[in-house]
């Protein structure tokens, strides 16, 4: 399989990209910072440079994809400038540019929460307001889709084991390592084209758990 990743340098992304390299699939990861390209190589993926908040066409380096998945984001630290041209218009950037491409698969990292914005304030109510245009964007562009809302991410070490529902209807958390592979599976379940699911830590094995949605 040939992934593209977007946001190729973030926390999950590296994490997947090793997974997808381990099991001999490679991967496009599209950074914005040339500085970043030796972890990405060392992460056993190919480092791009694209821009996704520029005017650059990024067409071509995405062309002949299996499937993309967007796992990038304005960060922390960002203010809600940034959630609105990176979160959201990233995202649809990459959405315009794999339909023009002709690449029907697109899995996108958004946020529990997402489908209520409304009900968070500041900064992190403009993340999650972003990650809910993008998500309905997605949703409405006629494309294989799958959405991933994960709860409070962490860099403790993956358990293998989750819990993952349309609605889980409870807050918490997920170690990153969790996440990428679920979007691992995810990747190999069409199943989940179409759908839209929370994942936080729990008790079913990942691969186990994304198969039975």
């Amino acid at each position: 399989m040939d992934v593209v990743v977007a946001g190729g340098h973030g926390q999950i992304a590296l994490r997947l990209e090793r997974l997808l390299a381990a099991r001999g699939d490679s991967a496009r990861s599209l950074v914005r910072n040339p500085d970043h390209f030796d972890d990405v190589s060392a992460a056993g993926a190919q480092p791009v440079l694209a821009d996704l908040e520029s005017d650059i066409d990024i067409r071509p380096v995405i062309a002949g994809a299996d499937a993309i998945v967007f796992a990038a984001g304005a960060g922390p630290g960002s203010g809600e400038a940034r959630k609105r041209t990176m979160d959201l218009g990233g995202a649809v950037k990459l959405i315009e540019a794999a339909k023009a491409a002709g690449i029907r698969r697109y899995v996108i990292v958004s946020s529990m929460g997402a489908d209520h914005p409304e009900r968070a304030s500041g900064t992190f109510g403009a993340y999650l307001a972003a990650k809910s245009t993008a998500d309905n964007a997605l949703r409405a562009s006629g494309l294989d889709y799958t959405v991933v809302r994960p709860g409070g991410l962490t860099d403790d070490p993956g358990t293998g084991t989750v819990d993952v529902s349309e609605r889980l209807g409870r807050r918490g958390q997920i170690p990153r390592d969790d996440v990428a592979a679920a979007l691992v599976a995810v990747l190999d379940a069409p199943n989940t084209i179409g759908k839209t699911f929370e994942i936080l830590s729990g008790a079913t094995p990942v691969d186990e758990a994304i198969n039975a949605l």
